[in-house]
């Protein structure tokens, strides 16, 4: 492993996006490299290419392996009773309750056309409150903003696990 893993838990979550990204890199080089014409060598050799993506690999794992055993060790500032990984489960649950609705109330707003079946027309209404799904959405949307913002802070004041 050739990772330090002593930083705060934001720098960890830095190193782990660019980690991710060096990975993805690394991967379209070997796609790259795995082939070349008969008679040709390719520019960069597959074997040193694998041994990068295994390091990187290793390095990943120990990282995330540290920033979930800090997320879930660590209690949320000003929150009694929860974790980081808790506080993040919430964000992520109310981001997909918030998500689903903006769709929701995206296929609401949809211009529907009328639709003739024989000779009557069959028009569409709308079957929620929109404005009311829309003050849920704001609400949600605003206690996100917080939550992250406290989750942000804790992630630059708490040392990564080792």
């Amino acid at each position: 492993m050739t990772l330090e893993l002593k930083m705060t838990l934001a720098e960890a979550l830095v190193e782990r996006k660019g980690l991710k990204k060096q990975l993805e890199d690394l991967e379209n080089r070997l796609c790259l490299n795995v082939q070349v014409q008969e008679g040709s060598t390719p520019a960069e050799t597959p074997q040193a290419l694998l041994a990068q993506i295994d390091a990187a690999v290793a390095d990943l794992e120990h990282l995330i392996a540290a920033i979930n055993r800090t997320n879930l060790a660590t209690p949320l500032p000003g929150e009694e009773g929860w974790s980081l990984m808790e506080a993040i489960v919430r964000r992520d649950m109310l981001t997909l309750r918030h998500n689903t609705l903006e769709r929701a109330i995206y296929a609401a707003r949809a211009v529907h056309q009328r639709v003739v079946v024989s000779r009557s027309e069959v028009r569409a209404v709308v079957t929620v409150d929109v404005a009311a799904m829309q003050k849920e959405i704001d609400a949600l949307a605003k206690e996100i903003r917080a939550l992250d913002l406290r989750l942000q802070a804790a992630n630059w004041s708490v040392q990564l696990a080792a």
